[in-house]
């Protein structure tokens, strides 16, 4: 006897493969919903870490600003307490400047030379005054430039000729003469000659 299937069974077999498919397909979308949702927490959790290390490092920031801040004001006091000592300390040593300038002047002065006038302005002083001769006001300047630990850089600003009248019958020719002079500080005069100067502060 024959037996004969007249169901649909390509339908059927159709209809299991959609099936499957289907349930294929909704597992795929379910995993990759779990994925993304995976991915989606992990990025979440390392933008959260960097944002406390974010937040750490600006408290960190902060603090140091504040201690350079701090700093820079004890550096300004630092200079400005420098810098009222050194006044202090020029002062103190500033008080027999007068001092040693007149004893220069009265053991570097040759004969035949007259000072008039004298006027000091910081550390330069400017004399004026007349001499017998041209040759004098020479020595003077070496006298000034050579001899004396308290002088330096002594420079002739002008010289001119002129006639004197001793008597009513005496004349002399005398040269009257301007020139500069600085004045050492005692601490720089008291210093070896040899000795380095101090490195500039930066």
């Amino acid at each position: 006897m024959i037996l004969i299937n007249l169901l649909p069974h390509r339908e059927a077999a159709r209809k299991r493969r959609r099936e499957t498919f289907y349930a294929t397909l909704g597992l795929s979308a379910v995993f990759g919903v779990l994925i993304a949702g995976a991915a989606y927490l992990w990025f979440q959790a390392q933008i959260s870490n960097q944002q406390d290390k974010n937040g750490i490092l600006q408290s960190a920031i902060t603090k140091l600003d504040a201690e350079i801040k701090e700093i820079s004001t004890l550096q300004a006091e630092i200079a400005a307490l420098r810098a009222r000592q050194q006044a202090v300390e020029d002062l103190q040593g500033d008080r027999n400047m007068p001092v040693h300038l007149l004893n220069e002047l009265v053991r570097q002065l040759p004969d035949g030379v007259y000072l008039t006038s004298m006027k000091q302005d910081n550390q330069t002083v400017t004399l004026q005054g007349m001499a017998q001769s041209n040759e004098r006001v020479s020595e003077l300047l070496r006298n000034l430039g050579n001899n004396s630990p308290w002088l330096v850089k002594p420079e002739l600003v002008e010289i001119t000729s002129s006639n004197i009248n001793l008597s009513p019958r005496d004349q002399r020719r005398v040269a009257n003469f301007t020139m500069r002079i600085g004045l050492k500080r005692p601490t720089d005069a008291q210093k070896p000659a040899g000795a380095p100067a101090p490195a500039a502060k930066g």
